[in-house]
């Protein structure tokens, strides 16, 4: 969109872009992604499916393991290079390109986005209309999910962080990140350092609160039908740090 907002040569495609060969060994330990799968069938139902930031196809190649039709919206070539290279892969329609837009054909009963990727829509402009784009492309009974972070402001000390993500034998991973709070922007930097080298991998995100997410969802003409702290449903609450929530037409 010819609006967004840009700090430096950052764009939709550049977090995908640089962390693509990485990106699945990085995460591997982190999700649990069955339990993600079997939360997104069940609400699929016959499907089809979309995913927004489809990535390397974590979540929609199992998904489409269990006979439920998924297409996939990325920015990055790199990351979707790597779900073709995938048992599956080549199945999946992939269209690339900035998911605010939706720039799909057809409806789908269900629309997901997980791990914060919402949040790489760098500015509430964005983020409104991807939630009005969703809402255009879902069936009279179907859902959007999104899986995102709770702010937590308490993480940045002077607006900015510094932090030790990772140290193996051979490398160590450093998160540096500065913090824009009238924006609610976040550019951070994660370094991995190594007998392989420095290597540098940029990330910049506008985070929202789950309270601005269903306002968005409202003008967009849907409206929360539940929200859980994650994938096993457990219930949210002001402890909550992550949210998964469904939204459905209003």
């Amino acid at each position: 969109m010819a609006d967004r907002l840009v700090m430096g040569s950052y764009g939709p495609a550049t977090y995908g872009d640089s962390i693509a060969d990485v990106y699945d060994d990085w995460h591997e330990h982190v999700f649990d992604t069955p339990t993600t799968v079997d939360f997104l069938a069940e609400l699929a139902g016959a499907g089809p499916a979309l995913e927004l930031g489809i990535g390397t196809g974590r979540v929609a190649l199992p998904l489409a393991h269990k006979g439920i039709e998924v297409q996939g919206i990325d920015a990055s070539v790199a990351m979707v290079q790597k779900l073709r290279a995938k048992p599956g892969g080549e199945d999946v329609g992939v269209t690339i390109g900035d998911f605010a837009a939706v720039d799909v054909e057809g409806t789908f009963s269900l629309v997901f986005v997980v791990f914060n990727t919402l949040f790489g829509l760098l500015t509430q402009r964005d983020q409104v209309a991807c939630f009005a784009n969703v809402s255009g492309r879902l069936t009279s009974d179907g859902v959007f999910v999104c899986e995102c972070f709770v702010p937590d402001l308490a993480r940045f000390e002077g607006h900015q962080r510094i932090a030790v993500e990772r140290v193996e034998v051979d490398e160590v991973v450093l998160e540096t990140s500065r913090h824009d709070l009238v924006n609610q922007r976040v550019r951070s930097t994660h370094t991995a350092v190594g007998r392989a080298g420095t290597r540098i991998y940029p990330v910049e995100i506008r985070y929202a609160w789950p309270s601005e997410l269903d306002l968005m969802a409202e003008l967009a003409g849907l409206r929360l039908r539940s929200r859980f702290s994650g994938w096993n449903r457990e219930p949210f609450n002001s402890a909550s740090t992550n949210h998964v929530s469904v939204y459905e037409k209003a």
